[in-house]
């Protein structure tokens, strides 16, 4: 799987990296443009992805009849249900494939924020992975070792288990002067093993000069927000992250709730599962780079209005009245052809 982000990611981590140039080297601007422009990418499978959904609605009552008939006899039923299939034009697995490219495409997008260092600043991997993996390990015997030392690196540093996720970290560390504060917590040996490789991604990190910052300074998207009980002493400008995250969401999640609400009256509410998923962001988003938070805001937002002006054009009942529009014009084309043919008969005769 990783093999196949890098593939998908080296030239969209090219796009990220110039679109950051064209907007003055900000971080933050290039993700809402990279996401905007994915999202508008992504139309055409979002549509064929609403066309085989409605295709599936508009066959389910001969589906129904066809389960009827055939009882508990899979094999007919499957035989059956194939040739309804074929018969009406419809992929039996047409709503699949959008569906996992999109999430193969998120997913890789979703890489491609939490690496920065990687597919933009283009920072030599070797080097990179001997600071990351290195830090990770010196945690993990943390620990196992020591519990309350782990608990302050995890607190002082941000640092999250797994190396390939602490990019955003790396930037932290080095423009934020923590290097002395990662030797402490190494200790001189293991320092020292990644010290010239950390260096040169301070260095490279500082000719590529990406800004990370979000529209003030004090909110830094390399930082990882903690949150914490006593809100008005410890509350900080990262903590806007995670809550615009969980907005953006629930933002999307009432719209869309609202226009199924209006293509179906019927449909069940799923209010429970809306209120879910954006508390869910917010959890996690206290525990992430403040640019990943920032990534799901966009996504939220852009996607949820690009689906509800999918679900305007496309939605089930537009399409359907389509279909039905389409059906009926070849009945009375073929009903027309009919006529004339009974109508030259007649004539013939008659002459």
């Amino acid at each position: 799987m990783q093999a196949l982000f890098n593939i998908i990611n080296v030239p969209l981590g090219w796009v990220l990296e110039n679109l950051a140039n064209i907007f003055g080297g900000s971080f933050a601007a290039a993700v809402f443009v990279f996401t905007l422009l994915i999202n508008v990418v992504l139309i055409p499978l979002n549509i064929k992805s609403q066309k085989s959904s409605v295709q599936q609605t508009r066959i389910k009552p001969k589906l129904d009849e066809i389960k009827k008939e055939c009882g508990d006899d899979r094999q007919k039923y499957s035989q059956e249900t194939q040739k309804l299939y074929q018969e009406e034009g419809v992929s039996m697995g047409g709503g699949c494939l959008p569906l996992i490219l999109r999430m193969v495409l998120m997913l890789s997008i979703y890489w491609l924020i939490l690496s920065p260092l990687t597919y933009m600043t283009g920072v030599d991997k070797a080097k990179l992975e001997n600071v990351t993996d290195t830090i990770s390990t010196s945690m993990s015997d943390m620990r196992k070792n020591d519990k309350d030392k782990y608990e302050n690196f995890k607190k002082e540093l941000s640092w999250r288990d797994g190396g390939s996720y602490n990019e955003l970290n790396v930037v932290n560390i080095i423009r934020n002067d923590k290097e002395e504060l990662l030797e402490k917590y190494l200790g001189k040996k293991k320092f020292n093993k990644i010290e010239k490789d950390l260096a040169y991604v301070a260095k490279k990190d500082t000719e590529v000069g990406i800004d990370y910052s979000f529209i003030i300074k004090e909110i830094n998207l390399t930082e990882t927000p903690k949150f914490s009980m006593n809100i008005f002493r410890d509350a900080k400008w990262i903590w806007t992250m995670p809550v615009l995250a969980f907005l953006s969401q629930m933002l999307s999640s009432v719209l869309s709730m609202k226009m199924q609400k209006k293509i179906n009256p019927d449909a069940p509410s799923m209010a429970g599962m809306m209120l879910m998923m954006p508390l869910m962001t917010l959890f996690i988003g206290f525990g992430m780079p403040g640019g990943v938070a920032f990534y799901w805001a966009c996504s939220s937002l852009i996607g949820g209005f690009i689906q509800l002006g999918v679900q305007y054009f496309y939605g089930p009942h537009k399409m359907l009245a389509r279909e039905r529009a389409k059906e009926l014009s070849a009945r009375c084309k073929f009903e027309e052809g009919q006529i004339k043919k009974i109508s030259a008969k007649t004539q013939s005769e008659a002459e």
